[in-house]
């Protein structure tokens, strides 16, 4: 089947998606028991992933991305579960009134329609944006990376044929059996049938998608998020917020890539942090004033500052004030979540106005910039634009408006 052909049947699938109710909500529940009853071919095809991933050397963090267990298909399944028992976000009215003429106006939510995603080696993907775009009334076009083929074309498999078999038309769910570059620049051109493109992945295919889309874009994903230790922090409190935000599952978006001292807390807090960091194996890149007080850290060139390393890496700078610390952040963060520690009240909110991300924290992880944390339910990313969206992008993120006009016979 070709690209064109997966645009025409999406169109016509999602016209249909477009005034399902109750109907949305079954066949996502039948969805979810199929991952459970099935679970054994989607291992076997994430085994096949695995062992090619690590024959061609990738990381342990990017291979922990990949890898599927009973627990993480559980986690899928309940995923989708909780998102069929949603509200359902179509047909709400966000705002209406009767004009002066007698016109009643209302504008309400309505679907996006196609909605494409080009995503990487994280399999959980293909569950939680089906959930997702089919809830909201829309059809999906998946691309996953080729990392996670077969894992992929697994679960999207077993989620097609139970969305089939509960009465949802073929081309609600559809996946791109072809995981090469030239897939990923066909979707980017689909305008015919494509209404938004979301890339979920790292910078490069960020830039890739941003760059190269004919279609509107959302941007989500990309996370060099900041932890900020203030002069009046409590040490042990931040070296276990650094700890968790670095450590808990460092290939994901919101985990730390950046933590910036204050120099007046530097030569107590540094040790405490690196102690904690060590436990774990952290590599540690540091400015020289961080080599100076941490003898293990390696000295950082100026692209540790930006780059999102979705390891076991974290990059180190000692600061002099809050001043630079929020000058450092506006240069180099991605605009995802940063994080201040302090018990100064005035610091906490200087920080919470003018940092200039989707998510801002006082004395907490970034860990927690999350749908589910947020109360969303599952997201299909993290938004770090300022247009339509921006944070989690749960279900009302999914839709858009159309106004409705009820009038008895007004002309102007």
């Amino acid at each position: 089947m070709t690209l064109n052909d997966m645009g025409q049947r999406a169109k016509k699938a999602a016209k249909t998606l477009s005034v399902l109710g109750i109907e949305k909500e079954r066949a996502l529940l039948r969805a979810a028991g199929a991952l459970r009853q099935r679970q054994g071919e989607i291992l076997s095809a994430n085994r096949e992933d695995l062992e090619k991933g690590e024959a061609q050397g990738l990381t342990p963090a990017l291979l922990d991305r990949l890898r599927l267990t009973e627990g993480r298909i559980e986690d899928m399944a309940r995923a989708m579960e909780q998102i069929a028992k949603e509200p359902d976000p179509i047909g709400r009215v966000v705002r209406g009134e009767t004009r002066p003429n007698g016109l009643i106006i209302q504008q309400v939510t309505v679907p996006l329609g196609v909605i494409g995603i080009i995503f990487e080696a994280r399999p959980n993907v293909t569950a939680d944006a089906c959930a997702l775009c089919i809830k909201a009334g829309s059809a999906v076009i998946l691309r996953g990376g080729k990392e996670a083929f077969a894992s992929n074309k697994a679960i999207a498999r077993v989620l097609g044929e139970a969305l089939t078999e509960a009465g949802l038309p073929q081309g609600a769910l559809q996946l791109i059996e072809d995981p090469s570059r030239a897939s990923a620049q066909a979707l980017m051109g689909l305008t015919e049938y494509l209404d938004v493109l979301i890339p979920r992945g790292g910078a490069g295919l960020i830039k890739a998608v941003k760059e190269g889309a004919r279609v509107p874009v959302i941007e989500t994903g990309v996370g060099n998020c900041h932890v900020f230790v203030d002069e009046s922090a409590g040490i042990s409190m931040a070296a276990e917020i650094i700890f968790n935000a670095k450590t808990s599952r460092p290939s994901v978006c919101n985990a730390i890539e950046t933590v910036l001292v204050h120099s007046a807390i530097a030569k107590k807090a540094l040790p405490a942090i690196a102690a904690r960091l060590g436990e774990k194996n952290v590599e540690l890149r540091g400015c020289p004033r961080t080599c100076a007080i941490l003898p293990q850290a390696k000295p950082a060139a100026e692209e540790d500052w930006e780059t999102e390393y979705l390891d076991y890496i974290l990059a180190v700078k000692v600061v002099d004030s809050l001043e630079e610390a929020l000058s450092h952040i506006a240069k180099y963060s991605s605009g995802h979540s940063e994080a201040i520690v302090t018990e100064s009240y005035g610091n906490a909110q200087r920080f919470l106005q003018e940092v200039d991300s989707a998510a801002v924290y006082v004395n907490a992880s970034t860990r927690f910039t999350d749908g589910g944390e947020f109360g969303l339910g599952a997201e299909i990313g993290i938004s770090t634009q300022k247009l339509h969206a921006r944070g989690p992008m749960g279900l009302s993120q999914l839709t858009s408006t159309k106004y409705l006009v009820r009038g008895a016979g007004q002309v102007r």
